[in-house]
């Protein structure tokens, strides 16, 4: 198979859709990678590792748009909706609740989108999502401490304090795998840590991991508006796959938060859970609304692109192999796979998705 890696083109995007090392597992199988020029340059891959390995350094977008199969990190932009083609097989992050203009162009194209976000395990475990969301869960405490900062506009508050001077305190809406990691930095910072989640046997869990260096609470709305006034810093960490995030926190609820106080919701891309965040990005990170600093960057684990572009292969190549070798007959022999197809033929075929979008199915 022809295999595309095009370099991406969001705000500050520097990871890469293959390493040079996934790239000799198919190359090694006889397949032809494309490979963008420059594409790898921010994650620390030069175009000669590429070539070293048997991939084909091509100058433009289109060279590797126009193969059988295109692999990215981020989801198509708007000028690359005319560059998808029928019958391509395009293996990337999507997160399509939350774009209706790029779900659109999906299906106008033809394309068969297959999202590494809806790849589920019979378990319910998202192995795709898993390493950006342990990253991004990471990240949100380091982002957060830095823009509690004053000069950032915060409050001026250290996570952990110092002998005499009390903690500050992180609220994180959602145990999942982004609550979990940004649970264990916030602790490790030495900070007051709550988290709030909707599934007891979850909080269980997460008592065996932290004991009683974590606050653990049964996410109800008296709860959080009981909580959310006193928080330094606010992680929203709420995922329900292939559906908009629920909206848990309120405009008048953010007005109480001290003034300087910090919300990152890692959810942004999938609509997010705080009502006055809205999307920003590496270049524009943060704005004040209500007094209270905001920070919404989708594509987070893009500032640490070595890292997160690996973590990212070790879990996708397997399933790229698969795509390569076997086309889209593989999503009839591997079910989980099939979990990530989102659009096909023009029609919109994942079922959150179309109850997002009941007009488009």
């Amino acid at each position: 198979m022809k295999i595309g890696i095009p370099k991406e083109i969001k705000d500050q995007e520097f990871r890469v859709g293959l390493t040079p090392s996934s790239v000799r597992v198919l190359t090694a199988q006889n397949h032809q990678v494309f490979v963008e020029t420059q594409a790898g340059l921010g994650a620390g891959f030069t175009d000669q590792e590429y070539q070293q390995v048997g991939a084909t350094i091509v100058p433009t977008p289109q060279n590797a748009w126009e193969q059988d199969m295109v692999i990215k990190v981020k989801e198509p932009l708007p000028a690359e909706y005319s560059l998808l083609k029928p019958q391509q097989i395009l293996f990337t992050y999507l997160h399509l609740a939350a774009d209706r203009s790029l779900t659109e162009a999906l299906l106008k194209s033809g394309v068969t989108g297959i999202a590494y976000e809806t790849v589920a395990l019979p378990d319910g475990r998202l192995p795709l999502l898993a390493p950006m969301s342990i990253i991004a869960g990471r990240l949100s405490v380091q982002f957060g401490s830095r823009y509690l900062e004053k000069q950032q506009g915060g409050r001026g508050v250290l996570l952990g304090g110092i002998p005499g001077v009390r903690r500050g305190k992180v609220v994180i809406l959602g145990g999942g795998v982004v609550g979990t990691e940004a649970a264990k930095m916030a602790i490790g910072m030495g900070a007051e840590v709550q988290i709030f989640d909707i599934n007891v046997d979850r909080l269980n869990y997460l008592e065996t991991l932290f004991g009683s260096r974590v606050e653990l609470i049964y996410s109800s709305p008296v709860q959080i508006e009981a909580a959310i006034p006193d928080a330094d810093l606010l992680i929203g960490a709420v995922l329900v796959p292939g559906k908009r995030a629920p909206i848990l926190v309120s405009r008048e609820l953010v007005a109480k938060m001290h003034p300087g106080a910090v919300i990152i919701d890692v959810a942004v891309d999938q609509g997010g859970c705080i009502e006055t965040l809205k999307v920003t990005s590496h270049s524009n990170p943060s704005y004040v609304e209500e007094g209270v600093v905001h920070v919404g960057i989708p594509n987070m684990p893009g500032a640490v692109p070595w890292t997160a572009t690996q973590a990212l292969n070790n879990s996708t190549l397997p399933y790229a192999v698969k795509l390569a070798n076997e086309g889209i007959k593989a999503l009839e022999s591997d079910t989980v796979l099939a979990g990530g197809l989102n659009v096909q033929d023009h029609c919109l075929v994942h079922p959150a998705v179309q109850e997002v979008f009941p007009d488009l199915s």
